[in-house]
């Protein structure tokens, strides 16, 4: 604290002139939350006065750490055979930008769920810590997050959080409230007289997402008193070609319904062109409305009713709770809420 300042401007100038310790400048141009705002603005203000820049080489090897945490993308199918969900991309501008404003560096991959990503990732020290988006089978990625606590890699994944609270150790997750999105579809669709609702989305182990969206939904019609007809659920992965073949088979078996909600949007506009193609009018004879709020929903016809989840929202709770363990900070899972977006799907 006495030291004076230098002609080359060092942390320890920054420290001496903010009247606080030189590890409080270092976590403070690093974006730690552990200094409050006004502190971290009274030194990045210094810092810019003095022209400083912070050499992230030395950071490193005087911490450690890389100063970079690595986004891994899992193949899942799509439409455009990228093997990206298109929510996830649209998620990645919200991570980017909350990386920049911490001052890290963000490495994005692309990894087969059966290859050994997560050895690599905690052997080569490329990575203080690993965000984990998409995942296809969730029964073979659970196994692949427990091998990532046995080995004490800092990691945050997107899904459900659901199996976390039901006691799995598979780290901290962040996700959408999906049981209450699906209640909350639900209460929308019975709102407008709907009773016979099909839901177009896998409800099973292996999709947790799209089962608590569907258990939703359950619980709403049973509290509207609304029969839930198992033959109106059909398994659906989150392709658009699945969610039209599954609304043509139910059309073709004659099964009466009034209204779907499918798990994604993409499953939502197949069907609707499956309705089209069978003479049936969106709302008049068939409420639709999907899940995601993925920018094509507003460009169907009739534009698509949706459940929107908070991508800004996520983006920057995924880099706290990884950047918090790398910190060695107690984390949490977070449940983050969505909210329903009315077009004329439903409301025509």
């Amino acid at each position: 604290m006495g030291r004076k300042p230098t002609n080359r401007p060092t942390s320890f100038d920054i420290a001496y002139r903010a009247g606080v310790s030189q590890p409080t400048v270092s976590r403070a141009l690093r974006g730690s939350k552990s200094v409050s705002a006004a502190t971290r603005a009274r030194i990045e203000e210094i810092a810019r006065e003095l022209n400083y820049s912070v050499d992230k080489n030395a950071s490193s090897l005087r911490s450690q750490r890389s100063n970079t945490i690595a986004l891994l993308f899992f193949e899942e199918q799509s439409p455009d055979d990228s093997k990206i969900n298109p929510f996830f991309l649209a998620m990645l501008g919200a991570i980017t930008r909350e990386c920049a404003n911490r001052g890290l560096d963000l490495l994005i991959s692309f990894q087969k769920l059966e290859d050994d990503w997560h050895v690599r990732y905690q052997d080569s020290h490329r990575a203080d810590g690993l965000i984990l988006l998409g995942y296809g089978d969730y029964k073979l990625y659970e196994s692949r997050l427990r091998q990532l606590v046995g080995q004490g890699t800092h990691f945050v994944r997107w899904g459900s959080v659901d199996a976390v609270d039901l006691g799995a150790n598979i780290g901290a997750t962040v996700g959408s409230d999906n049981r209450g999105a699906g209640r909350m579809a639900g209460e929308h669709l019975l709102g407008l007289g709907r009773r016979r609702i099909v839901f177009l989305g896998q409800a099973d182990e292996h999709y947790p997402e799209f089962a608590e969206r569907y258990r939703g939904l359950c619980e709403a019609m049973a509290a509207a008193g609304a029969e839930v007809d198992p033959r109106l659920q059909r398994d659906v992965v989150n392709l658009e070609d699945m969610g039209h073949t599954a609304m043509r088979e139910v059309i073709g078996e004659g099964l009466a319904f009034d209204a779907v909600f499918a798990a994604s949007d993409l499953i939502a506009i197949g069907a609707m062109r499956a309705l089209g193609e069978a003479g049936l009018s969106i709302p008049g004879d068939v409420a639709v409305m999907g899940f995601d709020d993925l920018p094509a929903a507003s460009m169907t016809n009739p534009p698509l009713t949706t459940v929107m989840q908070d991508l800004k929202q996520a983006g920057a709770v995924l880099v706290e709770t990884l950047a918090d363990q790398i910190e060695d900070r107690e984390v949490a899972s977070r449940t983050l809420p969505a909210r329903l977006v009315v077009r004329r799907s439903t409301v025509g």
